[in-house]
């Protein structure tokens, strides 16, 4: 057995563990596997409570459901019993929100709408905003994919920033198209911060499948926001989990092929993009950069830089009165591209 350096110089230094010592040691390591696990337990409690305030806050509007289904397998899976999970897809539940004043047997326009945040997860901070869109006449849908809180270390640790996380969320948009009254043609991705860049890569590597897609203050390059960004992009060990093994440093070429700024000319969708000058988390230079690409690309799209607006990175996903004039121009938008 090899034991680690650090304990081979403490074995030096201090001599072996008596077995007492070595009988407390494993206690502890013990206790700190066990609070560990309570952690994750901890954390599907609170999932669990939050899933509990959907059905209650908008069951008034909305058939409120919460769908398995599956998306790519898991490249880093683990072998369990002799199988490695890299045959399996990857489980992806999903929130289901469809208005109860629809009309039978006709089909409505769809919101993909997937949340924000690196392991985020769909919280009821969007309550208001969905029962906007319900109220408007769309089905949404809110896809908490690989990566997401709430579900346990194995979808925690399956994160793929960038990557197989779109196709978790594409995904999403053909399970709603099959078993739910939608309308193909008829579908827009909606997203802010992470969930814009995911939006972004969504209608970019599936131009097909969506006819509309707003980014607000979305996450645009992601070599310039490892290097501005807070403490969560300095530890090179939780980098790597993030991006498939690798540092941006250590494959550059891997993480531009997941920045929407350096896949600009894919678009084929009608595009609004919003950003805030006094954003805190995705600085305005960020999204001004994603602006400028998709202008020097001749691409037709929409935009508007609010300057210092109240709520920073939030600024229209609040309650304030601009924020509710920003979501009918999105609103606006969507309805003048999806009829």
């Amino acid at each position: 057995m090899h034991l680690p350096l650090s304990c081979l110089i403490l074995t030096l230094a201090l001599g072996p563990l008596s077995a007492q010592e070595g009988a407390e040691a494993a206690r502890l390591k013990r206790v700190e596997s066990r609070v560990n696990s309570l952690d994750w337990e901890l954390d599907s409690v609170r999932k669990a409570a939050d899933d509990q305030l959907w059905f209650q806050r908008l069951s008034d509007v909305a058939v409120v459901d919460k769908v398995t289904y599956t998306g790519p397998p898991n490249p880093r899976g683990e072998e369990t019993y002799g199988i490695k999970n890299q045959r399996h897809p990857l489980k992806i539940q999903q929130y289901v929100f469809v208005p109860r004043k629809a009309e039978k047997g006709r089909k409505l326009p769809l919101i993909v709408l997937p949340h924000g945040g690196v392991h985020g997860d769909f919280g009821t901070y969007h309550v208001h905003i969905v029962r906007e869109m319900i109220e408007r006449g769309y089905i949404v849908i809110a896809p908490d994919y690989r990566g997401s809180t709430g579900y346990g270390k194995g979808l925690y640790d399956a994160i793929d920033y960038g990557g197989l996380e779109i196709e978790d969320v594409v995904a999403g948009r053909d399970w709603a198209v099959e078993h739910l009254p939608v309308d193909p043609k008829r579908c827009a991705m909606v997203g802010w911060s992470h969930g814009g860049l995911i939006a972004l890569m969504a209608v970019f590597d599936h131009p097909d499948k969506f006819a509309a897609c707003y980014a607000g203050v979305p996450v645009s390059d992601l070599l310039a926001r490892v290097g501005y960004a807070g403490e969560e992009y300095r530890d090179d060990a939780v980098v790597r989990t993030m991006f498939a093994g690798k540092t941006p440093s250590e494959d550059v070429e891997a993480v531009r092929h997941r920045s929407p700024v350096w896949n600009v000319q894919k678009l084929r969708t009608p595009l609004l993009i919003h950003t805030n000058t006094n954003d805190r988390d995705v600085n305005v230079v960020e999204v001004e950069t994603l602006i400028n690409a998709l202008k020097a690309a001749g691409k037709p799209f929409e935009s508007k830089i609010y300057q210092d607006a109240p709520g920073g990175h939030s600024f229209n996903r609040i309650d304030t009165t601009l924020a509710q004039e920003s979501r009918k121009d999105i609103y606006a938008f969507l309805e003048k591209h999806l009829k």
